[in-house]
Formats: structure tokens, C-alpha cells, sequence
């Protein structure tokens, strides 16, 4: 992979002014760094979307959004389309979320539309895919991905994958409550997810960036990072406080 992905989904957790200090701090740490090899990106919620971006303007940072539905247009109310993440400059939308299968009923159905949607307005997918506990205890976290995503990538042409990113984020390991994912078992699971994306599209399967997403922080990310099969980091609660952030993007940059 030409760059290590690292970036963190803000979830609900900052009002407005609370992601202006943020953005100004992380732009601040980020302009002290040669990000050549790094692509850094930060998801607001969609209300900070337009502020953060014109904090942003400029800088390293790319700047992505939580969700978004898969029809430009239409009396969908509470929704925000493509064309209007397109239309503010956006560069990257999470899609699949686990709060959002788990609390909206999100399917990967659902999942697979919105993909074809965001690329289609050329918005970069980042598509969160993981196992729930009971599947894992069960043996079957492999079929699990599996199916996800065949589901999820089905119609994809082969020349469209370099314009996507998966996040493996176990269900168990993300969230206040996650348990940490032992760095053997992600190294072998993303090593199984990129023979899955083989199995479907060949030698072209090896353009798709697999992030590792889950109770990701300052004592274990190392174990994550120099992991060959991990293409980058999708950080939860260690990026939602700078100084933490800037520890890992320092030394993850050192070493690139």
C-alpha cells in the first residue's frame, strides 16, 4: 500500500465549538509532521461537517462523514444524499457502522446501495465490517466477513476497488465496554478478509486497504502498526483526545 490509513470516527460525542478546538489542535500536530505516507482523516458529525471542513482547508486532513443515504434526492426525511456530501467537499464516508446495524437496522443490502451511491458522486466508502462475540465463540467469524462482504461489494467492478477501504472492527472489541483484540487474531483475520477480496476480484484485491478499527489505544497500537496485514488504524476514544492522538501519529510516522 502506497500510504497507512489512521483516522477517527467522532461518533456523537463533540458539539460544534468542541470539534473546532479539535480540528485547529490536530491541524497544529499534523502540520509538525511529514504525512507523506500517512493519510490522516477525522469524521465529524454531519452538523460540524461544514465548519471543520473550512478549519481544515489546506491542510493533510481528510475529512470524512458518519452515514449518509443512497438516493441524491427524495423525501427521506432525517437523511442526508451524496450530492450534499459531494456538494460541501467531502472526501470520505463510513458506511456499516455497527451502531448503525445494531441500532438503525442497517443491513448489508442497505450497505451495498450506499456504496454504489458515494462512488458514484466520488465519495471514498470506508466499509465497517466485524463479528459479533457469540460468532466468534461460534468459529464462524470468517464466514461472517465473508458474507458481509460479497453482499456489500456485490456489482463492484474490479477497477473500483482502489476507490474503497474496509475497517474490520470485531463487534466486541469496539465501544467503552470493548475487549481489545489479541494482534494475532487481527493479523489472521485481515489475512483471511484479503482472501476473500482475492476470491472475488483477483489480483485487483490487493487494492482495497484493510483498517483495523477496536479498542485501538496508546499501549497497543504498536502491536496493530507493524503488522503487515494491517493497512491502517481506525482509532476510537485514544483520537477523540489530541494529546493521546498525537502520540500514536508521531511514532506511527517515524516509522512509515
Amino acid at each position: 500500500m502506497s500510504k497507512f490509513y489512521i483516522g477517527t470516527n467522532w461518533k456523537m460525542t463533540k458539539t460544534l465549538e468542541e470539534g473546532l478546538i479539535y480540528t485547529r489542535e490536530l491541524r497544529k500536530i499534523s502540520e509538525q509532521l511529514d504525512l507523506s505516507k500517512i493519510e490522516l482523516f477525522i469524521i465529524p458529525s454531519h452538523v460540524s461537517l461544514i465548519p471543520v471542513k473550512s478549519e481544515l482547508g489546506g491542510s493533510q486532513i481528510r475529512i470524512g462523514a458518519q452515514n449518509m443515504h443512497w438516493k441524491d434526492r427524495g423525501a427521506y426525511t432525517g437523511e442526508i444524499s451524496p450530492l450534499m456530501l459531494q456538494e460541501i467537499g467531502i472526501d470520505i464516508i463510513e458506511l456499516g457502522h455497527s451502531e448503525r446495524r445494531q441500532y438503525f437496522n442497517e443491513n448489508d443490502e442497505d450497505i451495498n446501495k450506499k456504496i454504489h451511491a458515494a462512488l458514484n458522486f466520488d465519495l471514498k466508502p470506508l466499509i465497517c465490517i466485524g463479528e459479533r462475540l457469540d460468532e466468534k465463540e461460534n468459529n464462524i467469524s470468517v464466514e461472517t466477513l465473508s458474507k458481509q462482504i460479497k453482499i456489500c461489494l456485490k456489482g463492484l467492478k474490479k477497477e473500483q476497488l482502489s476507490d474503497i477501504l474496509l475497517a474490520y472492527e470485531p463487534v466486541w472489541a469496539i465501544g467503552e465496554n470493548g475487549i481489545p483484540a489479541d494482534a494475532g487474531y487481527v493479523s489472521y483475520i485481515h489475512a483471511e478478509i484479503r482472501k476473500i477480496l482475492m476470491g472475488l476480484f483477483k489480483e485487483e484485491g490487493k487494492e482495497v486497504p484493510i483498517l483495523y478499527g477496536g479498542s485501538v489505544n496508546v499501549d497497543n497500537y504498536l502491536d496493530y502498526f507493524k503488522d503487515e496485514n494491517v493497512n491502517g488504524l481506525f482509532i476510537g476514544r485514544a483520537a477523540w483526545n489530541t494529546k493521546s492522538f498525537e502520540k500514536i501519529l508521531t511514532f506511527c510516522n517515524s516509522m512509515l
